[in-house]
């Protein structure tokens, strides 16, 4: 099989996405690396022209070849190699909520990362927070659909709590994210759907769990701290202003063991594959779980890399694992058996490494 590194996408985190690709492909070697654009047009792009991209959460990538296809479809329909596995550094929009997997589960085409139905209901925050709250604790929220409902949910979730969040029910990156507090002015919100959520007041947590062999495996838990006044958003997470990351979590051993715990129930109840990162928040009563993220960044300064070096799991041996699990899925199809795409209540075996 071939691997192909797809990145790129029609969302502003396709920024996050093209320092993925760099870090996969500075890892891997030289595998092909196709490029989708803005405009949807989709480009093979050479290793060098990649990795010499510079600053690239902030700068627009513009590969020096010419886009070979208009649309995606079009590329995955006249594929120039047999047999290839595509290894997914899309982030948000089309290429992690369902859309990009759907298009390769119908064509047969093997790709890392979770299936579409997983994928798709992971991304949309109110639904998997329904999917999920018989496992783990959520905050109290409302979906918006029209902007102008933004103001009347707001105020009806400041009636109960003094501080609320605003966020995006489809979106990643931290993008659109607002605070809100008792007496506050609403900020103005140009898309929607939203969810106005209920701010809990805590440690700010995130686990990665990565499917083996023997099962999923929760990895170290991380902390993020956060400057007074600031919020762990775009500039904070990829610009580093105003926060730190610590791995492994400075927390008690009872703490550790509920937010691993609380990840690899949300990673079975939400139906991932391979890997996923689960952001948390630990609270005086307990975890309560915020999202899921079934493509979480993959770059140098990106939360699950630290969590994989602080467990002792080489980046190479966690993308090539990857690559195996996606090759086996497609393994499985061919065999006429039955493929993990869909929501499922059954757990799968479930281990918490003992990492320190």
């Amino acid at each position: 099989m071939t691997t192909i590194i797809l990145f790129g996408g029609r969302r502003d985190e396709r920024h996050v996405s093209v320092a993925s690709a760099q870090n996969i492909v500075r890892t891997l070697g030289a595998p092909l690396a196709w490029f989708w654009a803005p405009n949807g047009s989709v480009c093979d792009v050479h290793p060098d022209d990649l990795l010499a991209h510079p600053r690239p959460f902030t700068n627009d990538f513009h590969p020096s070849r010419p886009a070979i296809w208009p649309d995606l479809e079009m590329a995955l329909d006249t594929l120039p190699v047999d047999d290839p596995v595509f290894l997914l550094a899309l982030h948000g929009g089309e290429g992690e909520n369902g859309t990009v997997q759907r298009m390769m589960e119908a064509r047969g085409i093997p790709f890392t990362g979770s299936g579409s139905a997983s994928s798709a209901a992971a991304f949309d925050k109110g639904r998997a927070k329904e999917i999920v709250k018989e496992r783990v604790r959520v905050a109290e929220s409302l979906v918006v659909d029209d902007v102008r409902a933004i103001d009347r949910a707001a105020a009806e979730m400041l009636a109960r709590y003094e501080k609320i969040v605003l966020k995006p029910l489809a979106g990643g990156s931290s993008r659109g994210l607002f605070f809100l507090e008792r007496g506050g002015e609403i900020p103005a919100v140009e898309n929607v759907p939203y969810i106005v959520e209920q701010f809990i007041a805590g440690r700010e947590l995130t686990v990665g769990v990565v499917d083996g062999e023997d099962g999923a495996i929760a990895l170290p838990v991380l902390e993020i701290e956060t400057d007074p006044g600031l919020s762990f958003d775009y500039e904070g997470k990829y610009l580093g202003k105003g926060t730190r990351e610590i791995c492994p979590a400075r927390i008690s051993e009872v703490t550790r063991d509920e937010a691993q715990t609380a990840a690899l129930a949300v990673h079975a109840a939400l139906g991932c594959d391979g890997y996923s990162r689960t952001d948390l928040v630990a609270a005086d009563d307990g975890i309560y779980f915020i999202e899921l993220n079934t493509l979480p960044g993959l770059t140098t300064a990106s939360l699950l890399p630290q969590e994989l070096r602080e467990a002792g799991i080489g980046f190479r041996e966690f993308l090539e694992q990857q690559i195996v699990i996606a090759r086996k899925k497609r393994f499985t199809r061919r065999r006429g058996g039955a493929e993990k795409n869909q929501i499922d209540s059954a757990s799968p075996r479930l281990r918490v490494k003992p990492f320190p």
